[in-house]
């Protein structure tokens, strides 16, 4: 028969046992911040989150000085000019002029698909993400129409303005 195990605890040297936990403190804070560092560098350079880092600017604004954005990515908002909206199947583009305070700038999309919102006879402002080319126009990778209010919409039709949803007459082909 085997004795029973004695019930008091056995006291160990702690300068001969192994650190426990790991690592100190002070590298797990440093870890974390290198962590979080990195993650915040990938957001500004290596996703859409760096749109957040974009100029924003008024197309007047930015035909006032041109060189000062030539080969940056910005937004740039204008009114939509009536009548300008053009589209070229092969290969897909849209073309359309943005104006404001008396300055126009046209626009290149060379994409197939814009928003339903994006018609002529609106009353639209629309914003456009890309770059302002040497060839005096701005090269869009991204559309936005800002749609008049509601209420702006309802006072139009009391007017007797007629609302162009649906109106398959609102864009213009390039090639045909």
């Amino acid at each position: 028969m085997q004795p029973d195990a004695d019930p008091r605890p056995v006291e160990v040297d702690p300068s001969t046992q192994a650190p426990r936990g790991g690592l100190r403190p002070i590298v797990k804070i440093g870890l974390v911040f290198a962590m979080l560092g990195g993650a915040l560098a990938l957001l500004m350079f290596g996703s859409q989150a760096s749109d957040a880092l974009v100029y924003s600017k008024l197309v007047d604004e930015v035909l006032k000085k041109p060189g000062e954005f030539h080969g940056r990515e910005l937004r740039v908002e204008g009114d939509l000019k009536q009548g300008s909206i053009h589209f070229r199947e092969s290969p897909c583009e849209w073309r359309f002029v943005l104006g404001k305070e008396g300055r126009e700038m046209p626009v290149r999309f060379p994409q197939c698909i814009v928003p339903d919102t994006f018609k002529d006879g609106m009353g639209l402002k629309v914003t456009v993400q890309g770059k302002l080319t040497d060839d005096g126009y701005f090269l869009a990778n991204q559309v936005i129409p800002r749609c008049p209010s509601k209420y702006e919409m309802k006072d139009r039709q009391r007017k007797g303005e007629k609302m162009p949803a649906g109106d398959p007459g609102a864009r213009t082909r390039l090639d045909g």
